[in-house]
């Protein structure tokens, strides 16, 4: 593995949430963000209202700008985001999960940890100088994030539809020419 559990954890869902914000936006009802946070296993206060829902929704569009930032603007984002929320980090295990970092209160806005959470991991990737394992998608009209955390880093596309669709493009493609 590339990155440490809770980095990688952290980085797919930054990627995840920032794509809800393409066309179509899937992150639209208290619901779905409900299903956000135990799919990515988001732990402390979940307060499953609508100005979480909308406070959340605003932080895509800086998980984004973060996640496809330079190295040295990711650094200037990542110190940004770490000092703006005091964040402190300190060594924690709780659930299932192993002994991890966690860098901002429990209690603290889902919004702020998702900022932090993403900050902390992205210390990980700039540090390894890793930045080229996010990418956008290499599908026509696709503005997804891609993480790429495979050896080969071969993933090219944010989801297996992207995948699907530009290989029948490039078969009918191949079949006409």
């Amino acid at each position: 593995m590339v990155f440490t559990h809770d980095t990688a954890s952290s980085l797919q869902a930054a990627v995840a949430l920032a794509n809800t914000a393409e066309e179509p936006d899937t992150l639209t009802t208290v619901e779905g963000l409900a299903e956000f946070y135990a799919e990515h296993e988001y732990s402390g206060d979940h307060q499953r209202d609508e100005s979480e829902l909308e406070a959340v929704r605003a932080v895509r569009s800086s998980l984004r700008e973060l996640l496809t930032a330079d190295r040295d603007t990711a650094v200037e984002r990542v110190n940004a985001i770490l000092a703006e929320a005091s964040a402190v980090p300190r060594l924690v295990r709780h659930d299932r999960l192993d002994w991890h970092v966690h860098a901002i209160d429990d209690e603290a806005p889902l919004a702020r940890r998702v900022m932090v959470e993403t900050a902390m991991a992205m210390i990980d990737v700039i540090r390894a100088d890793e930045l080229n394992r996010l990418a956008i998608c290499a599908a026509d009209e696709c503005g997804g994030l891609v993480l790429d955390l495979s050896r080969n880093r071969s993933r090219r596309y944010c989801s297996t539809a992207c995948g699907n669709r530009e290989a029948v493009a490039a078969y009918r493609a191949r079949q006409r020419g």
